[in-house]
């Protein structure tokens, strides 16, 4: 009888901390483009997941730990990596138009993160 070898499987449980980051991040800014009723700068948004995870990984590990567990370091980094992408360049106009009547729009306060960097 031959027994077929198999290749371990990693543990779809187990995930990667900075995938999970990167994936929130990514939610994040499909909720803030949607909920402005515009289409995201496709590039930008990839640019964006890019310099979040360099800024993450080039801190110490006891800095990242913080982070992943922490949302309030987490919003700013993705504050600090929208900026840095340029995202908070493309649809200027528009988004600072919008932000001006904030509380008609459809985002939660952690959304502020963004939008400040349009009013600033």
């Amino acid at each position: 009888m031959i027994h077929a070898m198999t290749m371990p499987t990693t543990n779809p449980t187990q995930s990667d901390p900075f995938q999970t980051l990167k994936d929130e991040f990514r939610r994040h800014l499909e909720i803030f483009y949607a909920r402005l009723k515009l289409a995201p700068p496709y590039e930008s948004v990839e640019k964006a997941l890019r310099a979040l995870t360099t800024a993450v990984h080039a801190l110490p590990k006891e800095e990242q730990a913080r982070i992943i567990a922490d949302s309030a370091a987490r919003w700013e980094q993705f504050a600090r990596a929208f900026h840095t992408s340029g995202l908070a360049k493309k649809h200027r106009g528009i988004i600072a138009g919008l932000a001006r009547n904030r509380p008609a729009l459809d985002l939660p306060a952690d959304y502020d993160h963004f939008l400040n960097l349009f009013t600033a």
